[in-house]
C-alpha cells in the first residue's frame, strides 16, 4: 500500500517538476519575443533599418508578434494545467503520509518497506535524468542545425531576397533562445546528478541484499539501517546539488546584468 502510494507521488512529484520548468521556459521565450520585438519597432521608428523598401522589417516584426502571442496564449492555458498538477501532487503527498501513518512499527518491517520503496525513488531519478539528456539534447540539435543553417543562408543571401532574409534573422533569434534556455537551465548538469544519485541508490540496495562491503557480515537488521541511513545522505546530497545549481544559476542571470 505505502510503496503505491509512494510510487504515485514520485510520479506527481516529477509531473510538477517538468511543467514547472516548461513554464519558465515559456516566459523566457515570451520575454526574449518581446524584447525582440521592442528593439525591431525602435529601429522601425526611428528608420535605422531599412531595407528592400521596408518588406524585410515588417514581416520580421509580425513574425515576432506572433511569437509572442502565441507564447502568452500557451503560458496561460499551461499555467492552469500547472494548477491541476500542483493540486494533484498535493493530494498524492496527502495520501502518501496516510499511508505512512500505518506502517507497522516495528523497525524491521518499517526498514523492509524503506528498502523496497527507494526502488521507486531510483525510477523516478532515472526518469528525471532521462527527460533532462532529451531536453538537453533536443536544444544542442536546434542550436547546431540553426547555425549551420543561418551560415548557409547568410552566403547565400546578398540582401536582395527578402524571404531569406526573415528565415535568416528568425532562425538566429530562435538559436540564439536556445542557447540561453539550455545556459540559464543547465539541462545537462541536472540529468548528470539525478543520473548519479539513482546509480549510488542502486549499487547500495543491491549491496545490502547480497551483503557486500560496508554491508557485510551485518545482521539484517543493522544492514536495512545502514541502508536507510546511507539512502538518506545521497538524497541530502541530490538536493544540495540542486541548490548549488539553482545558485549557480542567479549568479550568472547577476554577472550577466
Amino acid at each position: 500500500m505505502y510503496r503505491e502510494k509512494f510510487a504515485t507521488f514520485s510520479l506527481k512529484e516529477a509531473d510538477l517538476r517538468a511543467a514547472k520548468a516548461l513554464q519558465r521556459i515559456g516566459w523566457l521565450i515570451l520575454l526574449g519575443s518581446l524584447t525582440l520585438t521592442g528593439m525591431l519597432g525602435y529601429t522601425a521608428i526611428v528608420g535605422l533599418w531599412k531595407a528592400n523598401g521596408g518588406v524585410t522589417r515588417w514581416l520580421t516584426l509580425i513574425i515576432f508578434n506572433i511569437l509572442w502571442i502565441a507564447c502568452a496564449c500557451w503560458l496561460y492555458k499551461n499555467h492552469k494545467a500547472l494548477t491541476k498538477k500542483t493540486t494533484a501532487f498535493r493530494e498524492a503527498l496527502q495520501e502518501r503520509q496516510t499511508a505512512a501513518a500505518g506502517l507497522p512499527l516495528d523497525t524491521t518491517s518499517g526498514l523492509r518497506v524503506y528498502r523496497e520503496a527507494s526502488l521507486d525513488a531510483i525510477a523516478s531519478y532515472r526518469a528525471q535524468a532521462s527527460r533532462n539528456r532529451r531536453v538537453h539534447n533536443s536544444f544542442q540539435l536546434l542550436i547546431i542545425t540553426g547555425s549551420i543553417v543561418v551560415s548557409t543562408l547568410t552566403a547565400m543571401n546578398e540582401g536582395s531576397n527578402a524571404a531569406l532574409s526573415i528565415a535568416t534573422s528568425s532562425l538566429s533569434a530562435l538559436v540564439g533562445i536556445s542557447a540561453g534556455v539550455t545556459g540559464y537551465f543547465k539541462f545537462r548538469e541536472r540529468g548528470t546528478t539525478s543520473q548519479s544519485t539513482a546509480d549510488d541508490i542502486e549499487k547500495n540496495y543491491n549491496a545490502s541484499e547480497f551483503q557486500l562491503g560496508d554491508y557485510e557480515g551485518l545482521e539484517e537488521t543493522s544492514r536495512l539501517i545502514l541502508y536507510a541511513g546511507t539512502v538518506e545522505k545521497i538524497k541530502e546530497e541530490q538536493r544540495k546539488r540542486e541548490i548549488q545549481l539553482e545558485q549557480s544559476t542567479s549568479h550568472d542571470e547577476r554577472s550577466a546584468q
